[in-house]
Protein backbone atom coordinates (compact mmCIF):
# COMPACT_ATOMS: atom_id res chain seq x y z
CA UNK A 1 0.00 0.00 0.00
CA UNK A 2 1.10 3.37 -0.99
CA UNK A 3 1.83 6.18 1.64
CA UNK A 4 -0.11 8.61 -0.46
CA UNK A 5 -3.30 6.65 -1.12
CA UNK A 6 -3.49 6.21 2.88
CA UNK A 7 -3.07 9.97 2.84
CA UNK A 8 -5.68 10.30 0.65
CA UNK A 9 -8.28 8.01 2.82
CA UNK A 10 -7.17 10.11 5.81
CA UNK A 11 -8.17 13.47 4.38
CA UNK A 12 -11.24 12.03 2.28
CA UNK A 13 -12.43 10.66 6.30
CA UNK A 14 -11.81 13.99 7.45
CA UNK A 15 -13.59 15.45 4.88
CA UNK A 16 -16.32 13.59 5.52
CA UNK A 17 -16.17 13.93 8.81
CA UNK A 18 -16.14 18.09 8.71
CA UNK A 19 -19.03 18.12 6.33
CA UNK A 20 -21.49 16.09 8.80
CA UNK A 21 -20.27 18.41 11.80
CA UNK A 22 -21.52 21.57 9.77
CA UNK A 23 -24.54 20.21 8.47
CA UNK A 24 -25.67 18.96 11.73
CA UNK A 25 -24.53 22.36 13.28
CA UNK A 26 -26.16 24.45 10.65
CA UNK A 27 -29.54 22.51 11.29
CA UNK A 28 -29.15 22.98 15.23
CA UNK A 29 -29.48 26.71 14.55
CA UNK A 30 -32.02 26.36 11.95
CA UNK A 31 -34.12 24.44 14.65
CA UNK A 32 -33.99 26.83 17.50
CA UNK A 33 -36.15 26.01 20.38
CA UNK A 34 -39.42 27.70 20.56
CA UNK A 35 -38.87 29.66 24.09
CA UNK A 36 -41.97 31.28 25.76
CA UNK A 37 -41.27 32.92 29.48
CA UNK A 38 -43.58 33.85 31.76
CA UNK A 39 -42.65 36.68 33.83
CA UNK A 40 -45.18 37.30 36.93
CA UNK A 41 -44.08 40.13 39.30
CA UNK A 42 -45.89 39.72 42.10
CA UNK A 43 -45.55 43.13 43.46
CA UNK A 44 -48.85 42.65 46.02
CA UNK A 45 -47.87 41.76 49.32
CA UNK A 46 -45.88 38.76 49.06
CA UNK A 47 -44.08 38.12 52.65
CA UNK A 48 -40.83 37.72 50.30
CA UNK A 49 -38.77 39.57 53.57
CA UNK A 50 -35.79 41.83 53.39
CA UNK A 51 -34.10 39.93 50.51
CA UNK A 52 -36.34 41.01 48.26
CA UNK A 53 -35.35 45.15 48.88
CA UNK A 54 -32.96 45.99 46.55
CA UNK A 55 -31.79 49.29 49.11
CA UNK A 56 -31.09 46.26 51.24
CA UNK A 57 -28.86 44.62 48.89
CA UNK A 58 -26.53 48.27 47.98
CA UNK A 59 -26.17 49.04 50.79
CA UNK A 60 -25.07 45.82 52.21
CA UNK A 61 -22.83 46.01 49.89
CA UNK A 62 -21.49 49.27 50.61
CA UNK A 63 -20.86 48.47 53.94
CA UNK A 64 -18.57 45.24 52.95
CA UNK A 65 -16.43 47.77 50.26
CA UNK A 66 -16.06 49.82 53.46
CA UNK A 67 -14.95 46.94 55.54
CA UNK A 68 -12.71 45.25 52.91
CA UNK A 69 -11.14 48.61 52.36
CA UNK A 70 -10.66 49.57 56.25
CA UNK A 71 -8.90 46.16 56.43
CA UNK A 72 -6.52 46.54 53.39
Amino acid sequence: MKLTHFTSKIQMAVLILITNFTVVWANAQEKAADLKVDVDMDKGGSSDGLMSNPILWVAVALILILIVALAA
